[in-house]
């Protein structure tokens, strides 16, 4: 029972289950640190603590994100102090007028918004927004002291995020891998279901007893089974749910972005051919295919099959494991595959593709292994090898 409660806190793929809920947790306790920071500095304007904290991790869950969100806020706000030091500077020993003073931040204003656009963004964003809150009213007598204590109240609550993302972190990196495993997983599923819908109509006809060396299929095509149809719109929205997780994991493991976008491309294709192959079978069920040639295709299914598990199991692993070759079957071995019909043909091309999209991402995969493992954090995977030893066994990771 205590394991159970304790497990969502602990072990990185069941937070990956209910990071939801934890990112809620998290943003709670982090306000509730949030006041009571408030309460120890009793700094004026404190509402900027609670603000800031939401401002930086309402909206984001995993480290990477977090970290770049905090750095770019004190990074911009320490720019904005230097700026609105410099503007006060101006006032009080150069300024003969007010509207000079007022044409020299609007000129620093539109210099600030054109860096925002081409180059700082929210870093730019915010050099602007922390000196118009130390310069807005000149005249007023508080206002630099005001706005002063409004960037300290920042700077602490952009450390009151910080601290909270470590105490119960959301790695980008590990969620990427275990959205990108369940998809390899599911898509091995899916694939599977694919061949098995070919083969559940085989012998069906009076055409497949009259000639014993073909496997025929009935007359109309067969419909595949609606929980394949609900199976790949599920693995596309796991597709889609990878793309806010590249730049973070980019800044976590070190990885360049292009080769995250490459392994999701990949990634994406891989998805789009399996489509292609559910969206065949129906037009094969009335398409006849030889014994030798049927076997070949089998265990060419198989084979992919089994591939995309292993490919899962090793990204989920916590042990260091190695990306083994996806198949050593060939089909240019096989000569009789290009007198099948035409559709079956096909379907060995499309086969072959999937082949090679396979292969390419275990390659990029395990190029990029050293870099995703270590910023999955040692702590996760020492903890996992620990209970694969007790246990004498798999974690509940599935391997």
């Amino acid at each position: 029972m205590w394991q159970r409660f304790t497990a969502p806190f602990i072990e990185p793929y069941v937070r990956y289950q209910y990071v939801d809920v934890l990112h809620a947790i998290r943003l709670g306790v982090a306000i509730i640190l949030a006041f009571l920071a408030n309460k120890l500095t009793n700094l004026p304007h404190g509402e900027w603590t609670t603000i800031t904290v939401f401002i930086i991790l309402g909206l984001l869950q995993y480290q990477g994100a977090i970290y770049t969100k905090a750095k770019e806020r004190v990074l911009g706000t320490l720019f904005g102090i230097v700026t609105a030091l410099g503007v006060l500077w101006f006032t009080h020993n150069v300024g003969a007028w007010l509207w000079v003073d007022y044409a020299l931040i609007g000129l620093l204003s539109g210099i600030i918004g054109y860096l925002a656009i081409r180059q700082l963004g929210y870093t730019g964003l915010l050099t602007g927004i922390t000196m118009l809150m130390i310069v807005s009213d000149l005249g007023h007598s508080t206002i630099a002291q005001d706005g002063i204590y409004r960037v300290l109240n920042i700077l602490i609550g952009t450390g009151v995020a910080v601290a909270v993302t470590l105490i119960l972190p959301l790695k980008s990196t590990l969620m990427w891998r275990f959205l990108l495993a369940s998809n390899l997983e599911a898509c091995g599923s899916l694939y599977a279901g694919v061949g098995n819908h070919i083969d559940a109509t085989e012998g069906t006809t009076e055409q497949a007893a009259k000639q014993p060396d073909t496997v025929a299929f009935p007359a109309n095509d067969v419909p595949v089974d609606k929980v394949l149809v609900t199976s790949l719109q599920q693995i596309n929205k796991r597709l889609l749910a990878v793309r806010p997780h590249i730049a973070a994991t980019a800044s976590e493991s070190g990885i360049k972005k292009e080769t995250l976008e490459t392994i999701q491309r990949t990634h994406r294709n891989i998805i789009g051919t399996i489509d292609l192959l559910l969206s065949a079978a129906p037009r094969l069920a009335n398409i006849e295919i030889d014994d030798e040639n049927h076997t070949l295709l089998i265990h060419y299914q198989h084979e992919l099959t089994q591939a995309m598990q292993h490919m899962a199991a090793v990204l989920r692993s916590p042990s260091d494991e190695m990306f083994r070759p996806i198949t050593r079957i060939t089909v240019s071995e096989y000569p009789s595959v290009h007198h099948l019909a035409f559709e079956w043909q096909g379907y060995f091309w499309l086969t072959k593709t999937l082949q090679a999209q396979l292969q390419q991402l275990s390659d990029l995969l395990q190029t990029t292994k050293p870099n995703w493992y270590a910023a999955s954090g040692l702590g996760y995977q020492r903890r996992e090898q620990r209970k694969i030893k007790q246990q004498g066994g798999e974690t509940d990771l599935h391997l």
